[in-house]
């Protein structure tokens, strides 16, 4: 069934018990068989609470390019800010700042550039948000929290 689709059974990662027949091939990953891991070595990879930060740190920067990752970051800052230690709470709050006074930003700069104001508007929301984000990430990257994450300026 799997050939018939294209696939090589020994180079999927789906679990055993989804393989429709009994002679089913080890599950590889990456060139590792699954069945050669030892219940002390990890099946998944874990993030840190610091890496899903500077994660979101990334996909505010990249926004500038494509425009939805931003959104994805933000998503992630609510998942994590709830869970996350003061230290994380901070930069979490900060990125949820960052995202919902830049929406704000460029809406009110996109319905001014009627009236060449906007313009501005929009140079402002990005040195503004582009300071925010390195700034953030210096900061995540020292270990530091965020001084004023409701700060409507840089923090």
């Amino acid at each position: 069934m799997l050939e018939n689709l294209g696939l090589r059974r020994d180079a999927i990662a789906l679990p055993r018990m989804l393989l429709p027949c009994q002679d089913a091939a080890a599950i590889v990953i990456g060139g590792i068989s699954m069945s050669s891991l030892g219940p002390d070595q990890p099946q998944q990879l874990a993030l840190t609470g610091k890496q899903l930060a500077l994660i979101v740190y990334i996909l505010y920067l990249v926004a500038y390019f494509t425009g939805i990752t931003a959104v994805i970051g933000v998503i992630i800052a609510h998942v994590q800010v709830g869970s996350a230690d003061p230290l994380l709470a901070s930069h979490y709050r900060f990125q949820i700042r960052t995202f919902w006074i830049g929406i704000l930003y460029i809406v009110i700069g996109t319905i001014l550039t009627v009236v060449l104001v906007g313009i501005a508007v929009l140079l402002w929301w990005f040195i503004w948000s582009l300071v925010r984000n390195i700034k953030g990430v210096l900061a995540l990257n020292e270990n530091k929290p965020i001084a004023n994450p409701a700060s409507w300026l840089f923090g």
